[in-house]
C-alpha cells in the first residue's frame, strides 16, 4: 500500500529536502511510524510525549481534517494522500 505525503518546507529537512514521499501504513498512526522509520527525527515534529499530533499541526487526508475523521485511527488505502499543514496564526 502507498500514501502520498506532502511535507511542508520547514519539515522538508527531514526528507532529503522531498515535498512528497512515499509511506506505507493502515492508519495515520502507522504511517507517521513509517515516516519516522524513513525519515528519523520527523516524528517529534508531528507528535507530543504522547504520541497524538501537536496543536498547532493539521493532518488531512484527502482533504479531510484527521480531527473530524478517527483521529490517528483515521483508516487509509492505497493511493491516499496525506498533507501536513501547519497552523497559521497572525494579526
Amino acid at each position: 500500500m502507498s500514501i502520498t505525503v506532502l511535507v511542508p518546507t520547514p519539515l522538508q529537512k527531514f526528507t532529503n529536502d522531498q515535498a512528497t514521499i512515499n509511506c506505507t501504513g493502515g492508519t495515520i498512526a502507522e504511517l507517521i511510524e513509517s515516516l519516522e522509520s524513513n525519515c528519523p527525527g520527523i516524528k517529534a515534529r508531528l507528535c507530543d510525549e504522547e504520541g497524538k499530533p501537536r496543536r498547532f499541526l493539521n493532518l488531512y487526508v484527502n482533504s479531510e481534517d484527521i480531527r473530524f475523521l478517527d483521529g490517528t485511527k483515521t483508516p487509509l488505502q492505497d493511493g491516499d494522500e496525506v498533507s501536513i499543514v501547519p497552523a497559521v496564526a497572525g494579526g
